[in-house]
């Protein structure tokens, strides 16, 4: 079981990805990613908690901004090396769906 990533440029399709729309994707850290999330209560605060492993979730750029302020607080307290590396690779995601208006990024649960 995985999480992978897709920031898209626009909402995409929903249950398929879209090439037209694909700006850049992340396939390498889904279990890490997933393990990574595991704390988060999914009837918790915050937007991490709406990301559900076993299914599909969208951030648009507002909810990407407030989830970017939730990682930069997980990635401290966050000693797993692989966890560390998929954590940093969502913020990254996230820093660039914050700054680009009209954009998703797709959390694609297993």
């Amino acid at each position: 079981m995985g999480i992978e990533l897709e920031l898209h440029s626009r909402r995409p399709a929903r249950g398929r990805s879209s090439t037209t729309t694909l700006l850049r994707s992340s396939h390498e850290h889904g279990e890490a990613l997933t393990r990574a999330l595991d704390p988060y209560d999914p009837t918790g605060p915050g937007k991490l908690a709406w990301v559900d492993p076993y299914g599909d979730t969208l951030f648009n750029e507002q909810e990407a901004e407030v989830a970017l302020r939730e990682v930069a607080v997980l990635l401290p307290q966050c000693a797993d090396g692989p966890q560390r590396a998929a954590l940093q690779d969502l913020a990254e995601l996230l820093a660039v769906c914050a700054a680009t208006p009209g954009s998703y990024l797709w959390f694609i649960g297993d």
